[in-house]
């Protein structure tokens, strides 16, 4: 069914102003119509609600074969180029315990209702009045798992494989504790700045270490980057006591990182960490296009 728009013509100008504004609302819609026919075949569309500088909150849940589900807890990831996550932290340094809790008992009890089973993401936006709305569902691990793990304590991928066997999920919802703050930063394999894919021979490479720091990585010197395939070479996690510590280290880490004879990322990263913004965590799906102006 079509849904229609009125408006009113009064008050001058700014009558005018919103019949044109419609206008070019509808004459969008018809463009994607238009598009949507052309490639599916259905030019059925639906309008979203848009959010201005949303926050990515997603929860990671786990259910069993038994019909027990439970969550552990929340991932910020809001720092984004293009929709696509750059950097990912657990839990949400800015999300008041009354939401949390109310989402993960959302995600939770939805997931026992559908009969859920193994592993899975639930993802939503937030507005600036802590106001969520859903997002997607990805039915699988992620790659920024983790930080969940850092600050859980739990095996994930060990705890899927247990799941597909058929055991019952080891964990009651109260026994989940999350402890200190942990940061992941995907390091690509593109240019820090123009963000073109950097594709050849790494010809050296240093992997930090020390107190709270991980890397998940599968590359090494002499390794040979195709241009056929992701530009993920690794992925850097930091944990600490507190998301300030956590900040600290990454700083060291990405400082001691070396990669060369490819360009990579990870001077954006050190860029996004040193910003006062990131620091008060002030991020939203908009951050990183305003700090590349400036």
């Amino acid at each position: 069914m079509p849904v229609i728009i009125k408006a009113t013509a009064g008050g001058g100008g700014k009558g005018i102003k919103v019949v044109h504004e419609i206008d070019q609302l509808w004459q969008t819609i018809r463009t994607a119509q238009a598009e949507a026919q052309a490639a599916f075949g259905d030019s059925k569309v639906y309008i979203e609600k848009y959010l201005e500088e949303a926050k990515h909150i997603e929860f990671q849940i786990v259910g069993d074969n038994f019909g027990n589900v439970i969550h552990l807890g929340e991932r910020d990831c809001s720092v984004q180029r293009r929709y696509q996550k750059i950097i990912e932290e657990a839990p949400s340094f800015v999300l008041p315990e009354k939401i949390r809790q109310s989402m993960g008992a959302l995600v939770t009890d939805a997931m026992k209702n559908i009969g859920y089973q193994s592993l899975g993401t639930v993802e939503f936006l937030m507005d600036k009045d802590f106001k969520f709305y859903f997002l997607e569902m990805n039915t699988r691990i992620q790659v920024e798992h983790p930080v969940t793990e850092q600050i859980t304590g739990i095996d994930l991928v060990k705890l899927q494989i247990k799941l597909a066997a058929g055991e019952k999920l080891p964990y009651r919802q109260e026994e989940v504790t999350l402890r200190g703050h942990a940061i992941e930063m995907r390091i690509n394999a593109e240019d820090p700045e123009k963000f073109y894919p950097s594709a050849g021979k790494i010809t050296a490479l240093h992997i930090p270490g020390g107190p709270g720091v991980r890397i998940d990585y599968g590359v090494y010197d002499g390794f040979t980057v195709s241009p056929y395939y992701d530009s993920l070479l690794g992925k850097l996690i930091v944990t600490g006591n507190t998301r300030e510590e956590a900040i600290v280290r990454s700083e060291a880490a990405l400082s001691e990182f070396i990669v060369e004879g490819i360009h990579t990322n990870i001077p954006l990263h050190r860029r996004i960490l040193a910003s006062q913004d990131f620091k008060d965590s002030k991020t939203h799906t908009k951050f990183l296009d305003k700090l590349l102006k400036t």
